[in-house]
């Protein structure tokens, strides 16, 4: 925008036809105008900073973006009860996936339960993240979209803690498919006090091991048993030693007790990852890597 600036005139006096009337400027005046134009300048240009800036981070907007975020590479859905004991690791893993969803470029939606779910719906993801669900009070259309979801290999899947809580459980039968998804377990007992243990990488060439050492604790968890070991229908990818108990405890499998593993029976990447009931867990590296790299390889990436 141009900006012009003209003096005032002051007192002048009339004048014979042809002769040019004598100006007297207020050079004060004359000043303070041209100030005030250089502020309006100077806002105008900050006005247009700002805005630019605006249209390089407003999504949806409407506007014409100077720069926008790539398309995400793949999508993903992530089922939470919202008010759940687990609510504060479930808080933590919400900022955690923000963080990581725009770092590897992936776009992430929650859901409460399991209404929403039909083949419709998972059809826009490529990943379905149990992030603290039980197998057990899904409807009847959300258990069947489900299962042709997993058994097709038409997105992949990454379950957590709550997910493998299989047995009967506020009234409901016990979910079969779901026991044999798991390797064919039904839960027996938990450590309720806590203990600190070392988890030990069984599979160190798997994508989901990428970079973890062989051998990492796990702080205050509440270590599930069940009737028995999954080994025999799924790949194990970790164990949790049960000699490392600290404080020690007498609910234990017996020495064989994955804690990682992946049912190759179906056609969707899956892994089931035990250690899922409080926040601190993310700030175990050894976690979060392990969870970056279920992530990227359940979702074909």
């Amino acid at each position: 925008m141009g900006l012009s600036y003209r003096g005032i005139v002051k007192n002048a006096k009339p004048t014979s036809v042809g002769k040019v009337p004598a100006l007297n400027f207020d050079n004060s005046q004359f000043l303070n105008r041209k100030r005030i134009g250089t502020r309006v300048l100077v806002v105008a240009i900050c006005a247009a900073l700002i805005a630019l800036a605006a249209t390089t981070t407003t999504h949806e907007s409407g506007v014409v973006h100077a720069q926008r975020r790539p398309a995400p590479k793949f999508h993903v859905i992530a089922l939470a009860e919202p008010n759940s004991i687990h609510k504060p690791f479930v808080d933590a893993a919400k900022g955690w996936l923000g963080r990581e969803s725009m770092t590897e470029n992936f776009a992430i939606d929650y859901i409460a339960n399991t209404e929403p779910i039909d083949e419709k719906f998972l059809a826009q993801y490529q990943l379905f993240i149990q992030l603290d669900y039980p197998p057990y009070g899904w409807t009847d259309k959300a258990q069947k979209a489900f299962i042709d979801y997993i058994e097709q290999g038409k997105g992949g899947w990454i379950g957590f803690h709550h997910a493998a809580l299989l047995g009967e459980f506020d009234g409901y039968p016990m979910w079969d498919w779901f026991s044999n998804f798991m390797g064919g377990i039904r839960y027996k007992d938990y450590i309720a006090t806590f203990v600190t243990a070392t988890v030990k990488i069984e599979d160190p060439k798997s994508p989901v091991m990428k970079g973890l050492p062989a051998t990492f604790e796990i702080e205050r968890e509440e270590w599930y048993t069940w009737n028995k070991s999954p080994r025999p229908n799924v790949h194990v990818l970790a164990t949790v030693d049960e000699s490392t108990y600290d404080p020690d405890s007498k609910l234990k499998m017996g020495g064989d007790h994955p804690v990682v593993w992946s049912n190759e029976n179906v056609k969707a990447r899956n892994v089931y990852i035990f250690m899922g009931h409080r926040a601190e867990h993310f700030k175990n590296p050894a976690f979060t890597d392990l969870f970056h790299n279920a992530i990227l390889w359940a979702a074909g990436h």
